[in-house]
């Protein structure tokens, strides 16, 4: 058939590309070292397709002086999602070395090159936002000073140094991508036709990759007992009072109380522009998570929430009034709760 690869050795280099792709699981993607007199042996924080490691308490203490937020893994969607999709890549890399079929190389090649671009520009979003959105209450303030580590190559900030490289992990992913473009090119060379529904086939890849990161907006259930508050930092235990922000991102800040969520986003962790939506526990004790556009707020001294909002959220008017009748307190805009800039 016109559409199969030609050569037993393509198919093999296919399939080896796609295996890869499974070493950026296995071992770290992304490197960035820090130099500095004060540390001569150097800092490093390691970036896996899951996790972080290195030097991240040290790195974390440094952050706190100069206004820059802590690193914690939880707080990155892509962590939850980016196994999965490397592993998908893979596989659909092998389908293609043993259905030796021409079009499922060019789909699979579009979509890689696609998930390639978005990846280095999140990458840079993330960098961008740590080192630019400081705390103005720091004990270092530098006018004018950014602290956004190079996405690839050397930058000095102040007397640090900063080094941004790929690691093992990030190779395997240049090489699979590298050999796999190369393969892709000489089968379309030999292809004389021209492809003529490259069009459709972008957007068949588009929408399996927006499919995917779809899955990241969802609610995250809240772990009572065990998830930390993104603001205060104390475990998450009254189900009546708890609180979700999501991001335009996907990324999920968990909450004790309104009151915490108020405070996170008045002191600049999360800029109000960048949230797709806010939820909080139904006051019923449930553990429910209701939208908060939509929820019926009440305020009332006396409810006694774990971070002093004593703000408590229903789902219908009629519970929120029922409320009010039995233990006083007033009704409250949902609207305004969560002040825009």
């Amino acid at each position: 058939m016109k559409s199969k690869i030609i050569g037993t050795w393509n198919r093999i280099a296919i399939i080896f590309s796609s295996l890869l792709l499974l070493g950026a699981i296995m071992f770290p993607i992304w490197k960035i070292e820090l130099s500095a007199p004060q540390y001569p042996e150097g800092l490093s924080l390691q970036i896996w397709a899951n996790k972080l490691t290195g030097n991240i308490e040290t790195v974390n203490g440094l952050n706190h002086y100069i206004g820059m937020k802590t690193l914690h893994a939880e707080e990155f969607v892509e962590f939850k999602i980016l196994p999965g999709i490397l592993i998908f890549f893979s596989l659909f890399g092998m389908v293609v070395g043993f259905v030796n079929n021409r079009k499922l190389l060019y789909v699979w090649m579009i979509m890689f090159l696609i998930f390639s671009v978005i990846s280095m520009a999140d990458f840079y979003y993330w960098e961008y936002n740590y080192g630019h959105n400081l705390d103005p209450t720091a004990p270092i303030q530098v006018p004018g000073m950014a602290y956004q580590p190079p996405l690839l190559g050397y930058k000095q900030m102040l007397n640090f140094g900063a080094f941004s490289i790929p690691d093992i992990g990030g190779w395997f992913f240049i090489c699979s991508g590298f050999f796999m473009s190369i393969l892709t090119f000489f089968q379309w060379k030999k292809n004389k036709k021209k492809i003529t529904k490259l069009s459709s086939t972008l957007i068949t890849s588009l929408s399996m990759l927006f499919t995917l990161n779809a899955c990241s907006n969802e609610i995250k259930p809240i772990n009572y007992g065990k998830d930390n508050c993104s603001y205060c930092k104390m475990t998450i235990i009254d189900k009546k009072f708890g609180v979700e922000i999501i991001s335009q991102k996907g990324k999920t800040f968990l909450m004790d109380d309104l009151n915490c969520a108020q405070q996170f986003i008045k002191e600049g962790s999360i800029d109000i522009n960048q949230i797709k939506e806010i939820f909080v526990n139904n006051f019923n004790g449930t553990g429910q998570l209701i939208n908060l556009k939509q929820s019926f707020l009440v305020k009332n001294p006396s409810l006694g929430s774990p971070m002093g909002g004593n703000m408590a959220a229903f789902s219908t008017i009629v519970d929120a009034n029922k409320h009010i009748k039995s233990n006083g307190g007033e009704t409250i805009d949902s609207q305004n709760v969560i002040s825009q800039k």
